[in-house]
């Protein structure tokens, strides 16, 4: 193998993993954390430019954790429809909220996927105990 085709291949691999640091956001609340990995997706480019936050969720339907952020996300050339399924992060278009999934839930429209939770699964279960969330990008 040539020294090129190696320094290619380790610079793609670099930048592959410089690229999904970026696309990482953490909820942090009493000791606990939240990594969502984000899709690639115009409204969750919007929503890294929000950060960062801090909220106050509530549980939804028993269902999910919702919250509503300061500003709308902008939703152009974003799905406009999803089947969210537990541990998806969303954001509900109508409303303008943010919606953690903790159970499969049907089609929805309106409903556009933001990320998916990559760590902290089984904190989810007290998002919405806490005071305040802050929702920060991760470290580069």
């Amino acid at each position: 193998m040539s020294l090129k085709i190696i320094l290619t291949g380790l610079i793609i691999l670099f930048s592959i993993k410089a690229y999904s640091s970026e696309r990482k956001i953490k909820f942090s609340f009493n000791d606990k954390e939240i990594i969502v990995a984000l899709e690639d997706n115009r409204a969750a480019e919007s929503l890294l430019k929000q950060l960062p936050l801090t909220l106050r969720f509530e549980d939804y339907s028993n269902t999910e954790k919702i919250s509503y952020l300061p500003e709308k996300l902008d939703v152009s050339q974003a799905p406009d429809s999803c089947t969210p399924h537990t541990g998806d992060l969303t954001y509900y278009s109508p409303w303008g909220n943010l919606a953690f999934f903790y159970k499969d839930f049907g089609y929805s429209k309106g409903l556009i996927l933001l990320g998916k939770i990559e760590s902290g699964m089984e904190e989810l279960k007290e998002l919405d105990k806490a005071l305040s969330v802050k929702i920060e990008r991760m470290n580069k």
